[in-house]
C-alpha cells in the first residue's frame, strides 16, 4: 500500500481491515515520518520506497486531496511503474487510480474513481466505468471511499477464495444500510452533486495540467 500526504484514511484503512488478517500488508512512502491526511489525521509509513522488494504480489494506491501531489512524485511514480508491471495485482480506492494512471498502468484499461472524476480517467488512457468496483485483468480499482471495503472483499475473494471473503465481511459486519439514499450522484439531490464537484474541481484541473505539462493529449468522458 502507497500512502502519501492528504490521503482520505478510509481509502486505505477500508482495505487494510479486510486484508491484513490474510496477508502481509506493507505501507510504504518516501520517508517513514509522520505525515497527514486530508482530514488532519496523523499518518506513517513503516517501510521506505528505496528499501522496497523488487516484487509484490499486489500494489494499492488510495485516493485523496493530496492524489495531484501524489501524481508528480518522481519517487512514487517511478516505484509504481518499474513494480506495477511485476505485480500479480495493480488497484487503487477513488482517486488512487489516477496516480496509477499518471505512472502509466492504467493505459488501455477499464477502471473507476470517485463518480465526480471520473472525467480525469481518459486523460491517462484509461476506459472510465460506472461500477463500484472494476475488473479488467489484473487491475482492480473500487470507487469512491467506502467501495474500499467492498475492493477489499472482493480482492480477498480473487487471491483466495469467496469463502476467507465471507469471513472477512462477517468479521467486519459489513451490511451496509445507509440512513439516507443519497451516496450516488443519481440518488441526491443536484444542491449535493454541485457541492461535491466544486469541492474536487482544484483536483481535477491538476490532472489535467499534469497531462498538459507531460505533453499529453485530452479526452471527453460521456
Amino acid at each position: 500500500m502507497i500512502p502519501f500526504p492528504g490521503l482520505t484514511m478510509l481509502d486505505l484503512i477500508g482495505p487494510y481491515e479486510t486484508l491484513r488478517e490474510h496477508t502481509d500488508v506493507h505501507l510504504l512512502h518516501t520517508t517513514t515520518d509522520e505525515f497527514f491526511s486530508d482530514s488532519g489525521a496523523p499518518f506513517r509509513a513503516t517501510e521506505r520506497l528505496a528499501d522496497a522488494a523488487d516484487h509484490y504480489d499486489v500494489i494499492f494506491v488510495p485516493g485523496g486531496n493530496g492524489t495531484a501531489d501524489a501524481m508528480r512524485d518522481p519517487e512514487v511514480i517511478d516505484f509504481l511503474a518499474t513494480r506495477g508491471p511485476r505485480a500479480r495485482y495493480v488497484t487503487s480506492v477513488c482517486t488512487g487510480s489516477l496516480v496509477l494512471g499518471a505512472a502509466g498502468l492504467l493505459d488501455g484499461y477499464r477502471a473507476t474513481t470517485h463518480w465526480s472524476m471520473l472525467d480525469a480517467l481518459p486523460l491517462f488512457g484509461a476506459v472510465p466505468t460506472q461500477q463500484r468496483v472494476v475488473i479488467d485483468g489484473n487491475r482492480i480499482t473500487g470507487g469512491g471511499v467506502t467501495a474500499g471495503i467492498d475492493f477489499g472483499l472482493i480482492l480477498l475473494a480473487e487471491m483466495f477464495d469467496e469463502e476467507t471473503a465471507r469471513y472477512a465481511q462477517l468479521l467486519l459486519e459489513y451490511d451496509p444500510h445507509p440512513p439516507f439514499d443519497g451516496g450516488s450522484p443519481r440518488s441526491t439531490s443536484r444542491q449535493a452533486v454541485q457541492r461535491v464537484r466544486e469541492y474536487v474541481a482544484p483536483l481535477l484541473t491538476s490532472c489535467e495540467r499534469f497531462v498538459t505539462e507531460k505533453g499529453g493529449g485530452t479526452a471527453e468522458y460521456s
